[in-house]
């Protein structure tokens, strides 16, 4: 499992994210407290509160991560 920060912070933002992590076949959960949600799932992004920054848990074989982290480089968290 990875985890990274993601910024979420608009409605087309959330779009994008979604369509893009939707071609990979890896599972993505988005963690918010105690929230813990299906990165895929526009309506479950919705739920939470998208102002902040939220932790994105990828879990993926070493071999897939390279192109998941460079399709999520533009909703990245410099932590």
């Amino acid at each position: 499992m990875t985890s990274v920060k993601v910024s979420l912070s608009s409605i087309d933002k959330v779009k994008a994210f979604v369509n893009d992590i939707s071609v990979f076949p890896a599972d993505f959960d988005l963690v918010a407290g105690r929230y813990v949600i299906d990165a895929k799932s526009i309506m479950g992004i919705f739920s939470l509160d998208i102002s902040k920054p939220i932790d994105l848990n990828i879990y993926a074989d070493d071999a897939e991560i390279t192109p998941i982290m460079d399709a999520l480089k533009p909703y990245l968290v410099e932590e």
